[in-house]
């Protein structure tokens, strides 16, 4: 028997927990300085969902513009905003769903379409960002799309992988509740006579 699956009572906080795993990501994501970087010494760029700096190879002080005034810059921080919003109020809804004795699992299920919204938002602003950078702002260089954009993708992936269980779940509904009685496999000293 196994002692503790996904599909199991005593696990359910599994879910919730990657929820918040992945709210973590999406902060740093936001609040990063790292969506793009100079790859090598001199570090002449940085950048974040929000602004574009740079400096000379012997200035110590960043010049840095706000991306909020180009059109793609709103939408991108818009969209992958927006995603980690819904994904707040998902994490918020699975606390709720898995606190309660009797877990609704069509509300399960709405959580886990939820997450699909949440996925596709971050997504449109994580394409948006990189395609629209490179091609407005003059870089100097070479740079990499570097960590915090990086944590960008990994709270997306784990969003993707989270709604899939999500959805999922409803179907294993009598395992999660306990409602399955354990089977025992015995054999009669007919059909085992090793055993006497």
């Amino acid at each position: 028997m196994v002692a503790c699956g996904l599909a199991c009572w005593r696990c359910r906080w599994l879910l919730p927990l990657l929820l918040g795993l992945a709210i973590i990501m999406g902060i740093i994501a936001l609040a990063g300085r790292g969506w793009l970087e100079s790859e090598s010494s001199p570090y002449v760029q940085q950048a974040s969902l929000w602004e574009s700096c740079t400096r000379g190879e012997e200035d110590l002080n960043w010049s840095c513009i706000s991306l909020m005034d180009y059109g793609w810059g709103r939408a991108a921080a818009a969209t992958y905003l927006v995603g980690f919003v819904i994904l707040v109020i998902c994490f918020a809804l699975a606390v709720i769903a898995f606190s309660i004795e009797i877990l609704r699992f069509n509300f399960v299920r709405g959580i886990g379409g939820l997450l699909f919204v949440v996925a596709a938002f971050q997504i449109i602003g994580l394409v948006i960002y990189p395609v629209k950078f490179t091609e407005d702002i003059p870089l100097s260089g070479d740079n990499m799309f570097s960590w915090a954009y990086g944590f960008g993708w990994a709270s997306t992936v784990v969003v993707i992988g989270c709604a899939f269980f999500f959805c999922c779940l409803p179907n294993w509904e009598d395992e999660v509740l306990g409602n399955i009685k354990p089977t025992y496999y015995y054999s009669s000293p007919e059909r085992a006579p090793y055993l006497n």
